[in-house]
Formats: structure tokens, sequence, C-alpha cells
């Protein structure tokens, strides 16, 4: 028998009196450690809960009474054997079994005594996790689970040192796209955290979502034993070949590995790159000592500033063709979402309108003199008017999707910091590479006299007074079967505060959004280019966090708006919005179907089919989680459950029965 000396112990209560019934054994905890309890002959014991076989847990096993009336203690996992009261197996040697602790049965419950942990040794991922933070990384997004338990621990201690804000999720997928709208909002990664197997795999929509939009994320993944890579083992997959198409930067971490230097490059990655950065934990990596000269890196001295100026005979070009015009235009992507201030002034000197792309909505106020709405399919007549009537465009940002369908048949100058987003997918007729603000700055200040291009503000006047008073007269639209969308997107225009935050998801109603809600400078976060349905909530989580530690934008309130097919999704996290009391609101169009769906199957002369949705009562939901929970059928009910879901002070969730052919 192996048994603790009852010197300096720390005693701890695990269980009551009457707790543990005679005969039986239970797992308990004192501190950081796992014992099987157990209850024989009136007296009780506690044993190191980890067989010594393959880990499995003693205080789920079973009492056994042998033919010889010995009592056993028998592992669940493999049988292996264990005296209770000595901690031998059968036969055992004195040198041989478990660890027994000392007991003190006490009036108010039994006690454990153990030792005081010895001072924390420093770990490889200790090591990597302050690097991390160092870089600025300061939310995490994640499930712990059995094979990054190591590095889990790692990041609970920086937590715990106040560097880094941790939120566990109940689907990685969640997790992923946290991160995602973290990244779109701020510019900066959060980083997502996963099991080896099914974990991992369940990150991969966010993370692709992050990808194709050009949001930094860092993903950490755990992985099983480096020993046992190759013949399969129990939720073994080959994470490098699973995350090499997503990840710009994909690295195991191994036992001879530089583990500051690998943190370093994964977060140097994401930032520069604006990408998806992975890094692979082996199990048993994770717990390695770090060597005594181990220190955290930083990005001190690892990255430039991002100021890239346009040469001047192109920048002169440029001003040429914007002076010959008569009617220029300027188009703001997501790209441009950080030179605001610069394109405006570059506008009001050209008596320019702006039109933005879907992504780019609430970059310019839908109130500014200048600000003709949102182009393409989620967007506005007051923009397409516009784009028709241009003889030149500036474009900043843009992307050129599809769905946004800038003309290539007018002139076109491309602005972008980027030179592979040059003419990406058509030619134009001026590439200008350079960073933004830089840029517009620059083109702004060669415009200071008087110019030959119309002032359009008038133009531009009428053309928002036609589309209002279209909008106005859809809003009376009612066939019994719910609210319409111009309603349900001018009463929340009404209520959301202008800094707020909003997450929007994928669908009809995210179409009805870009046409009918009039942005007054809100942020608006999106799936852009993956376009992947469920983004919004998870997405809204990871804003609301970026209002936790980022002080740009503290005290802003976040909404999230989608379908019923959306929130569906990973409406499982509603629980973690309140688990941290995440100052969320939820704007739930339920029109029990995929309604995106059902409309392009009737435009394709399809039947519809499979689209029809089986909804629980959403609202009712919320409230079951802890949140608030407001249903609205009637529009008469939609100003009042508004204004009180955006002034709870946590997660809530206006659910609206919305018309599906209203949209």
């Amino acid at each position: 028998m192996m048994a603790k000396q009852e010197q300096e112990l720390e005693w701890h209560r695990v269980a009551g009196i009457d707790e543990l019934p005679e005969g039986r054994v239970k797992t308990v905890t004192a501190a950081t450690h796992s014992m099987a309890l157990t209850h024989i002959d009136g007296e009780y014991t506690a044993m190191e809960n980890r067989c010594p076989h393959q880990g499995g847990p003693l205080g789920e096993g079973s009492i056994e009474i042998g033919d010889d009336g010995q009592c056993w203690l028998r592992c669940p996992w493999h049988g292996w054997d264990f005296d209770p009261k000595t901690g031998r197996p059968p036969g055992g040697h004195e040198d041989s079994g478990q660890v027994l602790y000392p007991v003190d049965v006490r009036e108010d419950g039994i006690y454990v005594g153990i030792e005081a942990d010895p001072p924390h040794e420093t770990t490889v991922t200790d090591v990597m996790a302050e690097t991390l933070t160092n870089w600025g990384v300061t939310s995490v997004f994640g499930m712990v689970g059995h094979s990054n338990l190591g590095l889990a621990d790692a990041l609970r201690l920086q937590q715990k040192q106040g560097r880094l804000n941790y939120y566990g999720i109940r689907h990685e997928g969640a997790a992923a796209f946290a991160c995602s709208g973290y990244a779109k909002l701020t510019g900066k990664p959060a980083a997502c955290l996963a099991i080896a197997g099914p974990g991992a795999t369940n990150l991969m929509t966010g993370l692709w979502d992050a990808k194709v939009d050009r949001a930094p994320v860092v993903a950490l993944t755990g992985q099983v034993d480096a020993q046992v890579f190759g013949p399969g083992a129990f939720q073994e997959i080959d994470l490098a070949a699973a995350f090499a198409p997503v990840a710009r930067f994909s690295q195991t971490v191994l036992h001879t590995s530089k583990h500051a230097e690998l943190m370093n490059l994964a977060c140097k990655t994401a930032i520069v790159e604006r990408d998806v950065a992975h890094l692979i934990f082996p199990d048993d990596v994770q717990t390695l000592p770090a060597a005594p000269d181990a220190s955290a890196g930083s990005p001190d001295g690892r990255v430039a500033v991002a100021k890239i100026a346009p040469d001047d005979q192109t920048l002169q070009e440029v001003v040429t063709r914007i002076d010959e015009s008569k009617r220029p235009i300027i188009i703001v992507g997501y790209g441009a979402r950080d030179a605001m201030a610069e394109i405006t002034d570059l506008a009001d000197r050209l008596n320019a309108p702006v039109l933005t792309t879907f992504k780019a909505k609430g970059q310019i106020s839908d109130d500014h003199p200048l600000a003709a709405g949102v182009l393409g399919r989620s967007g506005t007549p007051v923009a397409s008017w516009f784009m028709n009537e241009c003889d030149l465009i500036v474009a900043f940002g843009a992307s050129f999707s599809n769905h946004t369908g800038i003309t290539p048949k007018r002139p076109i100058i491309q602005v972008d910091f980027d030179r592979m987003a040059l003419g990406k997918f058509h030619k134009v007729d001026i590439p200008l590479w350079g960073e933004i603000g830089i840029t517009a700055g620059r083109l702004a200040k060669s415009f200071k006299g008087v110019l030959r291009s119309d002032d359009q503000r008038q133009a531009l006047a009428e053309r928002w007074a036609i589309w209002r008073a279209e909008k106005h007269g859809r809003s009376a639209d009612d066939q019994g079967k719910g609210l319409n969308a111009s309603i349900v997107f001018a009463e929340l225009g009404n209520a959301v505060p202008d800094d707020a935050i909003i997450a929007v998801d994928v669908g009809n109603n995210t179409y009805s959004f870009g046409r009918y809600f009039e942005s007054k400078g809100q942020r608006i976060l999106m799936s852009g280019y993956l376009g992947s349905i469920g983004f919004s909530f998870s997405a809204a989580m990871g804003a609301w966090a970026a209002t936790q530690d980022q002080d740009e934008y503290r005290g802003r309130k976040v909404i999230s708006v989608s379908g019923d097919g959306g929130f569906g999704q990973y409406m499982g996290d509603f629980n973690t919005a309140v688990k941290y009391n995440m100052d969320i609101t939820h704007v739930l169009l339920n029109n029990s179907q995929l309604g995106k769906i059902s409309k392009e199957q009737r435009a394709g002369e399809w039947p519809v089919w499979q689209t029809d949705l089986h909804n629980p009562n959403f609202a009712a939901y919320a409230r079951l989680c802890g949140g608030k929970g407001i249903r609205v059928t009637k529009a008469e009910e939609l100003e009042l459950a508004l204004t009180e879901a955006l002034a709870h002070e946590g997660p809530a969730l206006v659910e609206i029965i919305t018309d599906a052919d209203l949209i």
C-alpha cells in the first residue's frame, strides 16, 4: 500500500455522511485530484482514480466479492482489480498498486487529505498561450475535451491572470463563426479551441467563412498522442491534411518544435494575411515542461505598419479621369471600412453619390446627402439607378462579387490594398494599388477647385423620396399570414441605436434587411462570400466579446437578425449567451420555411419541396434557456417588443411571425 503521509496535508470535504451507500464507489475531487471513494464494511477509503492500465476511471467501477470473500474494486474499462483498503492488485507486491489518500470522517462529511500542490511547472503550452495573448488575442471560444486538456489548462491560467476571456460554447461551429464575427468587426483575431477528430472538423464551416471574407482567426485543435499517429487511434484524423485548404498556416506542435515561434507565426499569419492560422496539439506534447530558458513570443519587431501609398503617375491619371467625368459615382466595399472619413471627404468634393456593396452596408449612413444605399441583389433601386446613370465608377475595397453586380460597361477606377483583387474578374480602366485611406485622402486633396461634374445631391434626394414612398406603401401589405418584411425593418431601423453592431444571417430575411433597413452608421456583419446560414447569432456572440475586450466597441448594443432556418442551426448556443449574460438582441423572422429556397424553386419552375420547417415557439425556448423571449404576431405589437428586448440587459429574442411572400 502506498498511502499519502499525513504531513502538511490540506483537507477537502468530498462527500456528505450519507451520500455514499455501503458497498458502493464513486468519483470525488479534492482540489485537482480525482479519487475513487469507497464505502466497505463501514470504512471509507480514497484511492487514486486513474487505473494504471489505460487510465480507466475507477470511481465509475464496481465493488466485487471474490469466492474467498475478498472485496475488490474493479475498473469499468478492462476489469483490473484493486483492494479498496490497500490499493494492491491480486497477488500484488508491497510496492505495487494505487495511491491511497488519508480519510477523515467528520460530523459534516467525508474529508480527504492531500499534500499541497507543488509550484506549477511551466509547460510548452503555457509558453504558447502567453505568446497568443501577447499578440493581442484576448477572446477564445471553444469546447474543452479529452485531447486538449493540457492546452485548455494553459488558457485557464491566462484567463486567471486577466489576459483573456474564455467562452465555452455548445457547438464548435458556433465557436468558429464567433471568431469570424469578432474579426470582421475588429480586424483582429480571436481563437477557437476544439478537440481532435469531430471537434476539429466542426470548426470548418466557420473557418471557411472567415477565410473567404479575409477575417483573421487562430484555430487551436487537440490531437491524439504523437506516438500513435498513423494507425488510426480513437478520434484520429489527419488534421494537417484536413485543414490544408482552409488554413493559410497549419502546423503540428511537436516535442522538438520551437514552441513560441510556432505561435508567433500563427498569429502573424492570421493578422498580416487576414486569414486562418491553425496549430495542432498532440495530447502528449501539451504538458511537456518548457525549457528552462523558454520565453513567450510577441509581435515586437515582427509586423510592419501597413501603409501603402499609390504611385504619383497612376494617381495623376486617376485625377485626370475623374476631372473629365460629369456623373462619377463611388462604390465602397467592405475593404474600405476603415477609410470612410477620407472617402466621404472625396465624395463631398466630387458631388458624387456613394454606393455600397451589401457587405459594406452601414459604412455610410443612409441619411447622408450623398448616400445611395446598397447596390445589387440585396440593394435598393436608388443605388442601381445611379450606377445606370453614371459615366465613371471609382471603387474602393470592393470585390466585384456577382451579387453586387458592378457593371463592366462603365469606365472603372479600382483602388485596393490587395494587388490580386485589382482587375480580378475582368479588366478595369485604371487599377490603383494603395492603402485605401491614404489613397482616398490624396485624391481628395487633388480636388480643390470648381469641378465640371454635376452636383447629384438633388437627384439623390428625389430617388430616395420615390423609394421611401414605395416602402411605406409596402408596409401596409397584409395577407393574414404574418407581418411583411418592410414594416419589420422599418420598426427595427427606428428602434436600434445608431452605433449598434448588427449581425445578419442568410436568406430572404437578409435580402429584406439590405433592401428595407436604413442604416444610420451601424456596423453590419455578414457571411459574405460563403453565404452560410446560421452565421448571425454565433457572429453576434463574437461581436459581443469584442465589446468586452476592445475599448472601441465597449457599451455598443449587439443585435442579430435571422430567419427560423438560420437560428435553428445553432440555437443551442443561446444557452451560451445566457451563461455569460451576453447583451444580444436576436430578431427572428419566423415564416416556418426556408423561404429563399422556396422562392428559388418557384423561379426555376420546380415544385416547392422539402422547404417547410417544424419549429418550436422560439420565444418560449429563449425563456426556457433563461433569456427574454417575446413573440410578435401583429404589427401593432412590434414596436413595444423591440423596445423591451433592446432594453433588456442580457440575451433577448424577438420572434416575429412573418409572411414568406411579403419580402
